[in-house]
């Protein structure tokens, strides 16, 4: 019954497109490699010890792959030092100045987000791409509709899916012309519409792995709706290998809302996915308080299990069977707790918080302990 059990209903499946594999670091993106979730420091790269404390804080959320910024000769000096403390692969962010690229390929970076029709000459172009290969640096393109070509402007009058596309297939024809195919694309927009639209035109006419983003999409609450609904709706479709949700929150925080997407849609799983109420007069304990203090103390969890909280017996044993930790309210402050979709025992109000939590540690516990007898005797 755990979360991680594969599906037998079919109108839950979801089709991947097939994409070629390529790796980035020690991390496999696009094939059938499990979707990525990325987020980026927003901190001075420079200060070293301050980006490694944010990517420390991202590992610890579950991030798969880390973008930083390289603007300047100060940041690409200090990226060995972050390359070499970091537990996951990074991207150099690089967008107008080739050296920076050929300096972060050359202090480690798995990957440069570059568009190498915007670094210049021919030559520019050809000695950034020596340095990735020599380095075994992948390449992410990344066309965002904010920042378009001027002469596709001119062409298309504004930003508009077939304008993102043409630019993205401009800057892949130039890798590929230098016989480089480690790369994958993006072509994000703030606009959920037109970045739907355009990542499925690309999708049907590449086949590399595709970034998927829905870019500026503002603050934790408004920014997780918009990327949610822009980018559940190619993941549902199949489309997308890796993932960053864009929020105007710490990094840590997109991480965690990428993991709850792609655990929504049953692509990846991670650590406690929580079903709980809205709460109504009929709750027996306060389910709002009680939820955002086991998100929180269960944050450490990475084992993929279920628990469901519910306030009341209307919906509660029906959701609880379907899960494998359940707690149910109940009258004068006792209330069912499910182990297993089976109810076990009762709790009271002041033990119900700890003693979920152990319950939820004690299951993890032995998941853990059961995948590794398995793995053993493989």
């Amino acid at each position: 019954m755990t979360a991680d059990n594969p599906s037998l209903r079919p109108w839950r499946d979801i089709e991947r497109r097939k994409s070629r594999q390529i790796m980035v670091g020690d991390v496999p993106v696009g094939g059938d490699a499990p979707i990525t979730v990325q987020t980026m420091t927003n901190t001075l790269t420079s200060d070293p010890k301050a980006t490694i404390d944010q990517i420390r804080r991202c590992e610890e959320a579950g991030v798969d792959i880390i973008r930083v910024s390289c603007p300047d000769v100060e940041s690409t000096a200090a990226l060995k030092q972050i390359v070499r403390a970091s537990r996951v692969p990074i991207v150099a962010d690089i967008h107008f100045h080739y050296k920076r690229g050929i300096e972060a390929a050359e202090a480690g970076a798995a990957c440069l987000r570059i568009n190498p029709g915007n670094i210049g000459s021919a030559a520019r172009v050809k000695e950034v791409v020596d340095a990735a290969k020599a380095n075994g640096c992948a390449i992410r393109i990344g066309v965002n509709a904010g920042s378009l070509e001027k002469d596709l402007l001119e062409k298309y009058g504004e930003p508009c899916p077939e304008a993102l596309v043409e630019s993205a297939l401009d800057h892949i024809k130039i890798l590929q012309d230098h016989d480089f195919h480690e790369f994958k694309v993006a072509v994000k927009a703030s606009d959920v519409f037109l970045a739907v639209a355009a990542y499925s035109q690309l999708a049907d006419a590449v086949d590399c792995p595709l970034h998927l983003g829905i870019t500026e999409a503002g603050g934790l609450i408004g920014g997780t709706v918009k990327s949610s609904i822009g980018m559940g709706n190619l993941l549902w479709a199949g489309i997308g290998d890796t993932i960053r949700v864009s929020l105007s929150a710490e990094p840590e925080e997109e991480v965690r809302v990428g993991y709850e997407m792609l655990k929504a849609l049953g692509l990846r799983t991670r650590g406690v996915r929580v079903v709980s109420c809205p709460s109504c007069a009929r709750q027996g304990f306060d389910v709002i308080r009680t939820v955002q203090t086991l998100e929180e103390r269960l944050q450490h969890i990475r084992t993929p299990l279920s628990l469901s909280v519910l306030g009341c017996v209307v919906n509660g044993p029906g959701e609880a069977r379907e899960t494998d930790i359940g707690i149910t309210g109940g009258g004068a402050g006792k209330h069912m707790v499910y182990l297993s979709g089976v109810t076990d025992h009762h709790v009271s109000d002041g033990d119900m918080v700890d003693h979920i939590v152990k319950l939820v540690e004690a299951k993890a516990a032995e998941i853990e302990a059961a995948t590794e007898q398995v793995e053993a005797a493989e």
